[in-house]
Order: C-alpha cells, then sequence, then structure tokens
C-alpha cells in the first residue's frame, strides 16, 4: 500500500486544482445551472484515465427543460476479468450561496490548507477525491477482477429525481451491475454514515373567502385560519417532538430528536408582483413543512400529528377549512455494519489513521434512500471528507488533508471490496 499512498500524495497538487475546477463550474440548483458542462468535464477527465463513459438526461424529470437538462455521468473501468463491481456516486450541484461570504464562492480559494467555495464540502471534494483515488490505482498497475464505476449525478439537492433516482429506475444501482455503493458527503474522514432519518415534506392550504379589505368581516381570511394552525404546532407539536429520541447514531446531538421546519408560507398577495397591493381578503394560505422522522417512528402516525391538528381546527374555529399535498417520503435507512462496504471501509479507516471509525447518521437524506427504495441494494455508505455542519454555510470549505485522507480510505476499500486485499 505505500506505493498506493505515496502516487496518491504526489497528486496533492492535482486533487486541489481538480477540486477547483468543479467549483468554478457554478451548478446551482434550482434552476440547475451547468450541469452539461459539469458533466462533461468530469467525463473528459475519466475519458483520459481509460474510463467508458456514458451521458445520461434524466428527460421529463422535475426541472429537465432544454435550457436547464438534467445530464448525469457514468464512467466505468472493467478490469482483467468479471468480479464485483465497486461505485462511487457524487452529486454535481451545489445550494445558492447566499449572502455572507468572505471570498468568492465560486473562485475555489486556496487559504491555510483549504480549499473555500460553494460546493466543497458539498461535494464536490469528495468527488474528486474519489476520482484521485481510482485514478491512482489505474495508475499502479494493481491488476483486478471486477469493475469501478464513477457517476456524477444532478439534483440530489432538491430530492434526486433527475439523477441516482433516474439511473436508479434504469437499473445503474441494482445487481448484478453494481454490488457496492460509496457516497463521498462530508461526514468526516473518521466516520462512516450507515443511513438517514426520514423525510416528509408537505403543502397545508387554509382556505377562507375573498372580500374587499376595509370590509373583512364581509370575507374569511385564510392567513387567520393558517395562523391558528401555526399556534397550535407552536404550543402541541413542537414540545411533542422534542420528548422522541433515537437509538441511531444520529449526527450531531439534536438531530437524535424528531424535528419540523416551517419552510416557507404564502397567502394573499402574490409575492412575484412589484406594485402596490390590492385591498382583499386573502382565500388561500399554503405552508410547506419539512418533518424528519426517527426510525421508530410510522410514517402514518408523523402524518396523523398534522392531520390530527387540522382536524381538531375543524371542528373548533368556525369556517375552517383546509387542503394537504404530499410533497415527497422516504423512509428512514441505515445500512447493516456486518455489510461488506461497512467492513471495507471501516478497515481502511482503521488501516489509515489506527483508529476504528465512528458510525453515524445523517440528520437529511441523500441519495442512498433511492439506492435502497428503487435499486433495492443496501451495501450503501456515505464516506467522504468534509464537516457537514459546513455544507450550505457561507465560506464552505474543504480540508486538504482530509481530501487525502479520504482518497487512501476509498482507494484501499476498493481494493478490498476487488478482493485485491485482505
Amino acid at each position: 500500500m505505500e506505493s498506493l499512498f505515496s502516487r496518491i500524495d504526489s497528486k496533492r497538487e492535482d486533487l486541489v486544482s481538480f477540486t477547483q475546477d468543479l467549483v468554478r463550474i457554478p451548478t446551482i440548483n434550482p434552476p440547475g445551472e451547468d450541469y452539461t458542462r459539469c458533466a462533461e468535464f468530469l467525463g473528459r477527465r475519466l475519458a483520459r484515465s481509460g474510463f467508458s463513459i456514458l451521458y445520461e438526461r434524466a428527460k421529463n424529470t422535475p426541472g429537465d427543460t432544454d435550457r436547464y437538462p438534467r445530464k448525469n455521468v457514468i464512467a466505468r473501468f472493467e478490469g482483467k476479468s468479471s468480479g464485483p463491481c465497486v461505485h462511487f456516486n457524487s452529486h454535481l450541484d451545489v445550494v445558492v450561496p447566499g449572502e455572507g461570504w468572505t471570498v468568492d464562492p465560486f473562485e475555489g480559494i486556496v487559504r491555510d490548507g483549504k480549499v473555500y467555495g460553494r460546493g466543497t464540502c458539498d461535494m464536490k471534494g469528495g468527488l474528486a477525491a474519489s476520482v484521485i483515488a481510482m485514478e491512482a490505482i489505474l495508475e499502479e498497475g494493481i491488476n483486478f477482477s471486477g469493475t469501478i464505476e464513477i457517476s456524477g449525478t444532478v439534483d440530489e439537492e432538491t430530492g434526486g429525481y433527475g439523477g441516482v433516482a433516474f439511473l436508479a429506475e434504469k437499473g445503474f444501482f441494482s445487481k448484478p451491475r453494481v454490488d457496492h455503493v460509496i457516497i463521498p458527503e462530508p461526514l468526516n474522514v473518521d466516520r462512516i454514515c450507515l443511513g438517514h432519518r426520514g423525510v416528509w415534506w408537505a403543502e397545508v392550504e387554509t382556505l377562507g373567502r375573498i372580500a374587499h379589505g376595509s370590509m373583512p368581516f364581509l370575507g374569511d381570511s385564510a392567513i387567520r385560519h393558517m395562523s391558528s394552525f401555526l399556534e397550535l404546532i407552536e404550543k402541541r407539536l413542537f414540545p411533542a417532538l422534542e420528548q422522541k429520541e433515537t437509538s441511531m447514531p444520529v449526527v450531531p446531538d439534536g438531530a437524535k430528536r424528531s424535528t419540523l421546519n416551517l419552510q416557507a408560507v404564502h397567502g394573499g398577495e402574490d409575492e412575484s408582483f412589484l406594485g402596490m397591493p390590492s385591498p382583499c381578503v386573502p382565500d388561500s394560505c399554503r405552508l410547506t413543512i419539512d418533518r424528519r422522522f426517527l426510525i421508530e417512528e410510522n410514517i402514518n402516525e408523523v402524518k396523523a400529528e398534522i392531520t390530527d391538528l387540522l382536524n381538531e381546527l375543524t371542528e373548533s374555529r368556525p369556517n375552517f377549512r383546509y387542503r394537504i399535498h404530499d410533497i415527497m417520503e422516504f423512509l428512514p435507512t441505515m445500512t447493516d455494519v456486518d455489510a461488506p462496504v461497512v467492513k471495507a471501509v471501516s478497515a481502511s479507516i482503521l488501516n489509515i489513521s489506527g483508529k476504528n471509525p465512528e458510525y453515524v447518521i445523517s440528520p437529511g437524506t441523500y441519495d442512498q434512500k433511492h439506492i435502497a427504495r428503487i435499486g433495492h441494494l443496501h451495501d450503501c455508505v456515505a464516506y467522504g471528507p468534509g464537516i457537514l455542519d459546513l455544507a450550505h454555510q457561507p465560506d464552505e470549505y474543504i480540508v486538504i488533508d482530509d481530501m487525502i485522507t479520504a482518497a487512501k480510505v476509498m482507494a484501499v476499500s476498493t481494493l478490498k471490496l476487488l478482493g485485491v486485499v485482505s
């Protein structure tokens, strides 16, 4: 392994430069900027290393248009004979930079041993580490039976339907094509992420009656109805959620409990209109909720917590009416610690760092949900460099030393799963 590790160390400047190049392609989602440019950039690089390259556009998925095509790339390198397939999947999209940056979010500034920029941590640094790791294996001339795959997929930040979900439907994340999947999400180099909490997104709409704003008594305000619902959530539901804890090793500690985020409220005037408001009683108010739940909870009971409050208001509040629309739901998932990919990554971390890894669960979902749900492949973990808390934050960064360490772990894990080393 020393020769392999030395080669990875020698590729440090290449790793930094590659990460910078990825960051400089602003794949902002939504709407899905520069997906094609980023996918083809990754494809060209891997083609130079001998990978066969396939591009898959997820037509007719949410957000896919000719202006913003949902373009994914899958690179495949087959060994000397048949054997298992190890697949590294990274998402290409990043969230909007937001305010509060002290550096250009799309320049890839290097400072104090870190690369700064939107997507460095989540998760272009992890993608770059996986590419460097696999290139090092091939450059070392290590013979193996089986296949190495690397994919760059889109839309993870908005549900993954144009990326991993689309590809999973086409069999790209199922046996016999793929046996083991590692997703380089930022969970720290001494952690293995086994899965994630469950999620339910929904839109609750309260209904009223329009009338002139000078005579609100002739109408029925949907916003006032929504405020009564929000009051019940604040007084009853939030305290109840605080009492629910999980045995799952979720990080950070606050995510060991059930959580609810009130994501958006819309009512009355169209917020896109820049003129003066018109005097109308709002007849509709919409609330988007983001409920994260634990493996100990039942999805039907999670939904009932909301509908029970709404039905209570229907009985107690005059003229209260509502509609509820499911947006997205995924059950919690957790890979068994005895799964081959977990054992391989765990042994590699121990070999390189000298200590056993920590097993964790992500507070939010990531593309493992589609691999398990659609691909029915449960030999999947998230492992990659970066600090999860930095994701989506101003001045997001990745530590260069951590990328090097992660690349070594990825390389050794791959060789273990391919049966090259024990």
